[in-house]
């Protein structure tokens, strides 16, 4: 997954010259039975983001898998969407691309769209084992399926052999405008 954060504050606090970036990560999906509710949510195996300071506060905060890597990135709008997201690593640039019409639409209920961008908990293992949950609020995004996508990257460089193996061409490709986002603190579970 692909995408840009915007004016970014950390615990409500802007960290200047860190406030915009990219970052592409790389994520699997979980769910988790409460007492009172079934929690659809995030695990994170790798977070790429171009400011190291980004990647160390992340790590300290949240023990998030974050790594620090120059990137780049392109959005433009038009009648066709066309964004690109690029990270260099292992001594390469690996690129995301995808053109869609502009996103017009939240996800249908039940859609493999609405599954991939509805996830509001977010779960990471602690140094000492536990587990953390904090939840992600914000409003349902409109999406627009992508037209045409490319993924030229060294996934096994990037990932590494076990995990590049198990990757294959995505099932779904589709651009979300977005929206403000709110991370509460993490709690154990």
């Amino acid at each position: 997954m692909a995408f840009r954060f915007l004016d970014t504050r950390v615990r409500g606090v802007p960290i200047p010259f860190h406030r915009d970036f990219t970052e592409v990560n790389l994520r699997f999906y979980v769910r988790r039975d409460t007492s009172s509710e079934r929690r659809r949510g995030v695990v994170f195996i790798r977070e790429i983001v171009p400011r190291r300071a980004v990647a160390v506060l992340a790590r300290l905060l949240y023990n998030e898998p974050y790594i620090a890597r120059p990137m780049r990135s392109t959005i433009q709008p038009g009648p066709l969407l066309s964004v690109s997201y690029a990270w260099r690593h292992a001594g390469r640039w690996h690129t995301l691309t995808a053109t869609a019409q502009p996103p017009r639409a939240v996800p249908v209920d039940g859609s493999l769209e609405q599954f991939i961008a509805e996830h509001y908990w977010g779960y990471t293992r602690q140094r000492d084992g536990t587990t953390v949950e904090y939840q992600v609020t914000h409003p349902p995004w409109r999406v627009a399926p992508a037209d045409a996508c490319r993924v030229e990257a060294d996934l096994t460089a990037v990932y590494g052999t076990d995990m590049a193996a198990a990757l294959q061409q995505p099932a779904s490709v589709f651009l979300a405008d977005g929206s403000p986002v709110r991370v509460s603190s993490p709690c154990p579970v």
